[in-house]
C-alpha cells in the first residue's frame, strides 16, 4: 500500500529517524558535558598533585642532605614518572624523571628546550614532550633559579578516552532499542491511518464514472478524540455524501433509459405508419412531381428516424444489461462481406485487407458483431475524402484477436480524440464529411463501444494525420458476452 512519503521516505521512517536525532543530540550532549566535568576534575586533581610535587621538589632543594647521605634530586615521595629540572639563566642545568626502582632517569636532550621555555608562575600546562605527555609548572627555586615540575597526564587521558569509548556504546545501543521501540510504537500509532489511507486507495479503484456503485467501504471505528481518528471520521462522512450522490445519480440514469428505451419503442410504430402511407401515396400516379419528392423526402426521413429510434433502443437494451446471442462466429466471413457491401456504397474509397491465412472463429453474436464493423467502415468513408485508402485486419493473439480499421485521412482532432466514444459526439473539422445527404446521428461508435463491451472486449483509437486506426480487441474463448453494467456512455462520429 502506497504511503504518504517526502523525499522518497514514509512518514512512520520520517518520525522514528527524529527520534533518533532527538535522542542522539540530547546523548551526545550528555556525554559532551559528563567527559568535560570528568576531565575538568581529574585534570584539578593532577594540577594539585603537580604544585604538591613542586613544593617537596622545591622544599627538597633548600634542605641540606643529611652527612653522608647522597642528595635525592627530586626529592622524597615522588610518584614514578615525575619529572624535575632546574634552570639557571634560563638554560637547563639539571633534569631527570623518577621511576618505580626509586631511581632518577635522564631526560631527553629534545624535551630539555621546551622546558626552558615555559612561563614562570603560570598556571600548570599540558605539554607534549619525547617522553609522553605532562602536565607541567615552572616555579621561582632559590638562589635565581627556576624549579620545573611535571606528572603524567596519560591516565587522566586515558581515563577520559576510557569514558567517551563507553558512552558511545551506551548511546548506540540506546538508540539501537530507541529505533525499535519507535518503530513499534510509531507502527501502532500510524495503524489508523495506514487503514484510512487504505480505505482511500480501495475507493480510488472503483469505477464511479457511471451505473450502479457499492460504496460500503468504510474507515473502521475511527477514534474522534485523535487527530487520526478525526481524519477518519471526514472521509466516512465524505464517502456517505459520495455514496448518495452516486444512488441518486443511478436513480436518475435509470429514469433517463426507461424513458429513452419507452419513448424508442413507442416511436416504433408511428413511424412505420408514417411510412407505409408515404409508400402508399407516392404509389399514385396522379401525384405531382413536386408533391414525390416531398414524399420522398419524408420517406428519407422518416427512415432516419427509424434507424436513430432503433439504435438508441439498442443502447437502452445493452444498458440494462440484456444479454446478447453467444455461438462461434467466422470474424474472417464478417469481414469479408462487411468490407464488400463497403466498397459497393463507397467505390471511391480505396478498399483494401490485411487477414490472416486461417478463419478467425470466436464466440459472440454475429449480427451485432456485424454492425460494429458497419459502423466503423461508414465511419471511415462517410469522414473521409474520396479516394483515401480504408485497410480493414485482423490479427489473432493468444486468447484474443485484433480487429482494425486504419484509413489515410486527415484525422481527428486532437480536442475531438477523447470524445469520439461519447453518445451524440460529431465532428466538424479535420474528418470532414464526404458526404451531406445522411447527417451523422453521433450513435456509431457509441454501439460499437457498447457491442464491443458486452462481448467483454474494449475498443481504443489512434489518430495522426494521414492515419487514423481503430482497434477492438476481443477475447477468442468462450464467455458470456453480457453488459455487466452500463458503464459505456460513448458514442462516435460514424452516421
Amino acid at each position: 500500500m502506497p504511503r504518504v512519503t517526502d523525499r522518497g521516505r514514509t512518514l512512520r521512517a520520517r518520525l522514528v529517524a527524529t527520534v533518533l536525532v532527538l535522542l542522539a543530540v540530547v546523548g551526545a550532549v550528555i556525554g559532551i558535558a559528563t567527559t568535560l566535568a570528568l576531565r575538568g576534575f581529574l585534570y584539578g586533581q593532577l594540577d594539585g598533585d603537580v604544585r604538591a610535587a613542586a613544593d617537596r621538589f622545591a622544599f627538597s632543594r633548600t634542605e641540606p642532605a643529611p652527612p653522608g647521605a647522597p642528595r635525592d634530586f627530586l626529592g622524597p615521595a615522588q610518584r614514578p614518572g615525575t619529572l624535575g629540572a632546574v634552570l639557571v639563566g634560563g638554560v637547563v642545568q639539571e633534569a631527570a624523571v623518577s621511576d618505580r626502582r626509586g631511581s632518577a632517569r635522564t631526560v631527553p636532550a629534545t624535551d630539555l628546550a621546551t622546558l626552558a621555555g615555559l612561563p614562570v608562575g603560570a598556571r600548570p600546562s599540558t605539554v607534549d614532550l619525547e617522553l609522553g605527555t605532562y602536565r607541567v609548572v615552572a616555579e621561582a627555586g632559590p638562589n635565581g633559579t627556576v624549579l620545573v615540575l611535571g606528572q603524567p597526564a596519560g591516565p587522566v587521558t586515558d581515563v577520559v578516552n576510557r569514558l567517551v569509548v563507553i558512552e558511545l556504546i551506551v548511546i548506540g545501543v540506546a538508540l539501537g532499542g530507541a529505533a525499535v521501540a519507535g518503530t513499534v510504537v510509531v507502527r501502532r500509532a500510524l495503524r489508523p491511518l495506514e487503514e484510512v489511507a487504505d480505505v482511500a486507495a480501495e475507493v480510488s479503484t472503483m469505477p464511479l464514472d457511471s451505473g450502479e456503485v457499492d460504496l460500503a467501504t468504510r474507515v473502521p471505528a475511527p477514534d474522534a478524540r485523535t487527530e487520526v481518528g478525526q481524519v477518519g471520521v471526514a472521509l466516512n462522512r465524505m464517502l456517505d455524501n459520495v455514496s448518495g450522490a452516486l444512488t441518486a445519480r443511478q436513480e436518475s440514469e435509470m429514469q433517463l433509459r426507461q424513458f429513452v428505451a419507452d419513448a424508442s419503442h413507442e416511436l416504433r410504430t408511428p413511424l412505420a405508419a408514417i411510412r407505409g402511407y408515404a409508400e402508399l401515396t407516392a404509389r399514385d400516379p396522379a401525384l405531382s412531381a413536386e408533391a414525390a419528392h416531398s414524399l420522398g423526402r419524408i420517406t428519407s426521413q422518416s427512415e432516419r428516424m427509424s434507424t436513430l429510434v432503433e439504435d438508441l433502443l439498442l443502447l437502452a437494451r445493452l444498458d440494462a444489461g440484456r444479454p446478447l446471442e453467444s455461438a462461434p462466429v467466422d470474424l474472417t466471413r464478417l469481414v469479408l462481406d462487411a468490407v464488400s457491401d463497403a466498397h459497393a456504397v463507397g467505390p471511391d474509397h480505396r478498399w483494401e485487407l490485411a487477414l490472416p491465412d486461417e478463419p478467425v472463429v470466436l464466440p459472440g453474436d454475429a449480427s451485432r458483431l456485424t454492425q460494429v464493423l458497419t459502423n466503423l467502415l461508414a465511419n471511415a468513408r462517410t469522414h473521409t475524402p474520396v479516394g483515401t485508402r480504408v485497410t480493414v485486419g485482423l490479427h489473432p493473439r493468444p486468447g484474443a484477436v485484433d480487429l482494425t480499421v486504419a484509413d489515410t485521412g486527415p484525422g481527428i482532432p486532437a480536442d475531438l480524440r477523447p470524445h469520439v466514444f461519447e453518445r451524440f459526439a460529431r465532428g466538424s473539422v479535420g474528418r470532414a464529411r464526404a458526404r451531406n445527404d445522411t447527417p451523422s446521428t453521433g450513435l456509431g461508435l457509441a454501439i460499437v463501444a457498447a457491442v464491443v463491451a458486452a462481448h467483454h472486449g474494449t475498443v481504443t483509437l489512434e489518430s495522426t494525420p494521414g492515419r487514423t486506426v481503430f482497434t477492438v480487441t476481443l477475447p477468442t474463448s468462450a464467455s458470456p458476452a453480457v453488459v455487466s453494467d452500463s458503464r459505456v456512455e460513448r458514442g462516435g462520429l460514424a452516421g
